[in-house]
Order: C-alpha cells, then structure tokens, then sequence
C-alpha cells in the first residue's frame, strides 16, 4: 500500500473503429440557365467634403490586432455588378494565413474545398502545404480564429507502426529543429513497443521520420526528435498555475486522424487526479506499498488514435496530477495542445472520461471531459527529458489509503498508513494516523491526490505537507526521495 503503488485496474475502453466519412460539402447554388433582369443603375453617393481626413486605419484598432494579424489596407475594387464602386477593406486576409491551418467550428473547410482535398495524400515536397485557416469575413476574425493561427503551426500529428499495430496521436513542437512533446503511450503504442517506427507530419503538409529521445511512463509523456527538421514554430509555454477556473481553453490536435483539428472550452476543474491503467507504467511496487482505492472501475483512458487500441491486459497504473476541461477531446488529442485565450501552451492533452461499461466495446468520443497535463509539469519533464534522457519524481516515504475510507473519519484526505524507515516523510516528523490535505498548497482530498502531486514533483525536491493529527492541523516541511 504506497502512497504512489500503482493499482491493478481491470480493462480499459477501446477506441471505437474510425467511422467513414465524407466530405459534407454544403451545396452550391450558382444562378443557371437564365438571364439576369437588368439593375436600375446604383444612386451616385454623394461627395465627401473637401475638409473630410482620410483615414488610413494606422492607429484605430481592427479585428485580429491581438493575434498579430496585419492591419487591413484600405484599396479600391473593381466594379461590382451593381454599380457600386465602395471601398473593399481587409485586403486579402485569408492569403496572408496559408501555412497556418484548419480551424474548427463555423470557420472550418470551405464546401466544394474540403471534398477535394481533406482526405488527399499529403506531399511532402518543400512546396506542399494543404493546411489553411480559413477566414471567410476577415472584418470579424474572433479570438479562436486568432488562436488557431498562431498555436496550429506549433502541432503535429503522430503516425506509429509496429507490425501489425499502429496508431495516431499529436504532439507539440519545442524548437525550430524538431523536438516534439508527445505522450508515451502514443510513442510505445501504450507500451507494446518501443522502437515503432514515427511519422510526423507538420500543420502544413511535411513529413518527416522521428526518433524517441526519451519517455516518462510516470507521467506518460515523452519526446522525440524529428529528423532534419528545421525552422519549425515552437509553440510558446503558458503558466498552468496562473489558470482559473472558467477561464477558456483551445485544444488543438488530430483526433480520429484528424489533422489540425481545433475546439474550443474552457477550464472545467483544476488540481483533479485521475488515475490510468497504462501498460507502459513502471513494472512492480517501485514506490512505497499503498493504496489509492480501487480503480477496477475506473472511467478514465488514454484518448488513443484510430487504429490503436489501448492494451487491455495492462497491470499498471498511473496517477497524474490534470487540468479538467470540456473543450472536445477525442481519440488521437493524446499529446496535442491545450491552449489558453492568448495561445499560450497551459496543457498536453492525455486522456478522456467514458460513461457506463467499461469493456471495450463501451469507449466512445468526447462527452465533455477531458483532462490535460499541466504545463508546469509537461515543461520541467520535457527539458529533464531532452537533457538527461528521462525524468525524476518525487517518493515520499509513505503508505497511504482515502482518509474517507477509514472508520470514524471527519476529513477527507491521505490518510497516513505507515511510514517507510529513513525516508522523506518519516524525517519531516509524519507518522500513523496524520491525515494530509495539502502538498504545496495544492488541496489534497485522496491518496491519489497525493500520489499525483509527489510525482508530479522533482527528486530530491522540496515541499510543504500540510496535515491534520488529533483534529489540529500543521504543516511539515519535506525534503522527497527518488523513485526509482
């Protein structure tokens, strides 16, 4: 019974079979097989005053500033139909976002467009580049609009193989020579492999062949390195301790294979738990003995792409510390970007809830919760990764149980089982009995809880415990072991 021994959760839903799907194109409605009645000529507009100042629109603000768009340049059109020759402002907008990407929602593929090329094979070639934001009314880009263009050129989408297995995920992009944040299990194939061969392909239609520098299975998240990659747009690190509750969130992604895919939401819960079975988590009690609860029910699963299915034999599990959220995500988000409203990268998409049965026949698509690592978390594991080929997390030095679940209990909380001999918390004075409900003044209301925030810590870290011991509560302060 370990404060972070990973629990043996019976079978996790599968990812349903891809659907086929069709272009949807919205029907076009061209004027055909007849004449155009003659138009009663357009009133002359009246002429502006000698006096009135012409204004450029250099100093007024105008839609997409935020985001970087450029400003509109006021120019003269030709001639419409009609007779009026007004001024067109906004230029060419949309021309000045190819090589940005997608966007979701109202402002997807254009009709006759998606038909065309949504399922077409991607060139690679240096002047390939199917990937566009479409802006249809550039007088009135939104915020998400201006989001998706600055955050898309910063995810990829993750093709694995090995075998007869394979899969699809997401990742983001680091730095302009190709390291790319992704989770294990999209990389391992959960654990059922570790030398699949990766494809990456970029938002704007390149492909390249990626190699693992290193995975993290305690917080499923890993990085590779994409192969002669150059000038690519990392993405730009958020602060996931600065979010509030309510706050909007855009996960970006490629669910269901579904390159440069955008939804938007917003932060539903924070400082939630959720515990995993995952194949690829450390074999064998490397933690100290306890227990979280029984997960044999649990309904949470790693959103695996088409074509992979999560391993239901898994004997492991792993608990993570999430950012709840209800911006759609499905199969294959794992390892994509969850942004917030100014396009900062808060979260690393990594798993969704189901409901009902969890046989795997039972997993279905987004029903509104979801749940990302933070980025504080994502960022000090993938720069230990990158250095060090692997990261470290914090050991305690407990057995732990829910406080909910002992007899006579007024609290919720860790409830102190035992304490391992020489360990962090037996030297901060914790013993038998504390109940904790705060690491780091991050609440703590279960033993996953606290499970989640030791690991999400560094070995050898410091941190502040805070618990209750004859109904008076203290705090402790605790120098975390490794685990190993």
């Amino acid at each position: 019974m370990s404060e972070n021994q990973d629990n043996r959760p019976e079978d996790i839903p599968a990812a349903p079979a891809v659907p086929s799907a069709g272009p949807g194109a919205a029907p076009i409605n061209p004027t055909a097989g007849g004449s155009i009645p003659p138009q009663p000529p357009a009133p002359a507009a009246p002429a502006a005053p000698a006096s009135a100042p012409t204004d450029t629109g250099a100093t007024q603000p105008y839609p997409g500033q935020a985001f970087g768009f450029p400003a509109p340049q006021a120019r003269t059109g030709p001639a419409r139909p009609d007779g009026d020759k007004k001024k067109v402002t906004g230029g060419r907008i949309a021309g000045l976002l190819v090589a940005a990407a997608l966007v979701g929602g109202a402002a997807g593929l254009g009709g006759s467009w998606a038909g065309a090329n949504l399922w077409a094979p991607v060139d690679s070639s240096s002047t390939a580049g199917p990937s566009v934001v479409t802006v249809n009314n550039p007088d009135s880009v939104n915020a998400t609009t201006g989001i998706a263009a600055k955050v898309v050129p910063s995810v990829v989408t993750i093709n694995v193989s090995s075998g007869n297995n394979g899969g699809t995920g997401s990742g983001v992009v680091l730095s302009k020579d190709g390291y790319v944040l992704t989770n294990t299990h999209v990389v391992t194939l959960d654990g059922a492999s570790g030398d699949a061969a990766i494809s990456v392909t970029t938002s704007d239609g390149h492909i390249y062949t990626a190699k693992i520098v290193g995975t993290d299975p305690v917080y499923d998240l890993a990085v590779i390195k994409l192969t002669g990659a150059s000038d690519l747009t990392p993405v730009t690190w958020g602060d996931s301790g600065k979010l509030n509750v309510g706050d909007q969130t855009v996960a970006i992604g490629a669910p269901l294979g579904l390159s440069n895919t955008v939804t938007t939401g917003i932060v539903s819960a924070l400082n939630r738990s959720i515990e995993i079975a995952s194949s690829a988590a450390p074999k064998g009690g490397s933690g100290d003995g306890g227990n979280g609860g029984d997960n044999g029910g649990s309904p949470f699963f790693f959103d695996f792409g088409q074509g992979q299915q999560q391993q239901s034999q898994a004997s492991e599990s792993i608990k993570i510390a999430v950012i709840q959220t209800d911006a759609p995500i499905n199969p294959g988000n794992s390892g994509g970007a969850l942004v917030d409203g100014e396009g900062k990268l808060v979260g690393i998409n990594v798993a969704i809830a189901s409901t009902g049965s969890t046989s795997s026949s039972s997993q279905s698509g987004s029903i509104g919760v979801g749940f990302s690592i933070p980025s504080d978390i994502a960022h000090r594991v993938a720069d230990e990764i990158i250095k060090d080929g692997s990261a470290s997390h914090g050991l305690l030095g407990a057995s732990v149980r829910d406080a909910s679940a002992v007899q006579g209990a007024t609290i919720t909380g860790a409830y102190i089982v035992d304490v391992t001999s020489g360990g962090g918390a037996e030297k901060a004075g914790l013993r038998a009995g504390d109940v904790v409900t705060a690491f780091n003044e991050v609440p703590v209301g279960s033993a996953v809880d606290l499970t989640a925030q030791v690991r999400a810590a560094a070995a050898g870290s410091k941190a502040t415990v805070t618990y209750v011991r004859d109904g008076r509560t203290a705090t402790a302060d605790v120098t975390l072991g490794s685990l190993k």
